[in-house]
């Protein structure tokens, strides 16, 4: 990868325009949830460090081009000023003149960019309007470098252009995961449904040598193999498509690992009764809701001899015990395996931050990717927009 970084860029006495995502949940007024915004901390220190001036534009919802009060960016302002630890100002129409007048040490936030009709049609006189207004232009919002915006995209052909700090700890992530891996490469897909991520899984039987597929989606792919699954969540018209899948996977080297064993129950409930079964004993009335003690121990089994994990998705039904268990498991072995030097582990996607906290390993993984449709695009093999045009 070509792209440059704030160590490459001179930002003394320069206004950087800034893409974060700040896209955060919040409830009566109030942020209830600062992880994006502590996330842009690095950045945001080492520009005013570097003598630049932090010029933030950030989307917040989805107004479709409109002014909405209630997804002014203007909410977001006290837990900027808390976590970045400086004065932030906000800005709701800005030229150049009103940010060269901001001082030095203050970094500026302006108003959600998706109130303009122009950015999500990455319109070229809006990526110009934005262009006038800096000098530099820095990303640092991965989990929205999917979409050709004028905030993501456009504006960044206008300006010198890099990337910030964690835009750049994602990409160096992904590329040792997924460019040039230490194999043995494993990686972990689970979830609901295969059919949310078909190109996922295309992709991945080309580029690892382990594939475990967990959750639902490994419902739908024993069912392909003949196996009664009961009333499971299974995507039964979906089982020409898994055996494709699996006939791809043997062409290519890699062995795709499912259940060897299952954890069957009759309703959907925390604590609801349930037992161990071999994968061919699901009663018609049934569901599998997680993986058996015999799969774990194989993952654990093949885990030991590989170098590099990707991880994608639960195994069961994580949200509600007992049915976290192979999801837990699993992802402590991942992480003892990290924290030991042998694993570099990667993981992404709303489930898997969700399973891995749960699991209370998130901190133990070599990278834990927050960005959700963007990480997911990058396994699919996809070229991510905002990424593209950093490249020279």
């Amino acid at each position: 990868m070509t792209w440059k970084t704030l160590d490459d860029m001179d930002l003394a006495g320069k206004i950087v325009l800034t893409r974060v995502d700040i896209n955060v949940p919040v409830k009566d007024g109030a942020v209830t949830d600062a992880t994006r915004i502590t996330r842009i901390v690095p950045t945001i220190h080492d520009i005013l460090a570097k003598g630049g001036k932090p010029v933030m534009l950030a989307h917040f919802g989805r107004p479709k081009g409109e002014y909405v009060p209630e997804l002014s960016l203007k909410l977001t302002l006290p837990a900027l000023r808390e976590h970045l630890d400086c004065d932030v100002k906000f800005n709701e129409k800005p030229d150049r003149a009103s940010l060269e007048a901001v001082p030095r040490g203050t970094a500026v936030l302006v108003e959600n960019t998706r109130f303009a009709p122009g950015e999500e049609k990455n319109d070229p006189d809006m990526a110009a309007f934005l262009a006038s207004l800096g000098d530099v232009y820095c990303n640092d919002a991965f989990s929205a470098a999917h979409r050709a915006h004028a905030s993501t995209e456009g504006v960044a052909h206008l300006l010198p252009s890099c990337a910030g700090r964690l835009m750049e700890a994602e990409l160096r992530a992904l590329e040792a995961a997924l460019g040039h891996p230490d194999r043995p490469l494993i990686a972990v897909v689970g979830g609901a449904k295969v059919s949310t991520k078909l190109a996922l899984l295309g992709n991945l039987v080309e580029k690892v040598d382990h594939l475990f597929i967990g959750g639902g989606m490994a419902n739908t792919f024993l069912a392909a193999e003949g196996i009664h699954v009961g009333k499971s969540l299974c995507e039964h018209d979906l089982a020409v498509t898994a055996r494709e899948i699996m006939d791809k996977a043997r062409g290519t080297d890699c062995t795709i690992h499912l259940p060897l064993d299952i954890v069957v129950a009759r309703e959907f409930a925390a604590g609801a009764a349930h037992e161990v079964m071999g994968i061919d004993d699901c009663p018609e009335d049934g569901m599998i809701l997680d993986a058996g003690p015999k799969t774990v121990a194989e993952f654990d089994s093949v885990l030991s001899n590989c170098r590099t994990l990707i991880w994608n998705g639960p195994l069961g039904a994580f949200e509600i015990e007992p049915f976290d268990t192979a999801t837990v498991k699993a992802a402590r072995a991942a992480a003892e395996a990290t924290k030991s030097g042998r694993l570099i582990s990667v993981a992404g996607g709303g489930d898997t931050v969700a399973a891995l906290n749960h699991a209370g390993v998130a901190e133990d993984f070599t990278y834990v990717s927050t960005a959700g449709g963007a990480f997911l695009e990058w396994l699919e093999g996809k070229t991510l927009p905002g990424v593209a045009a950093l490249q020279g």
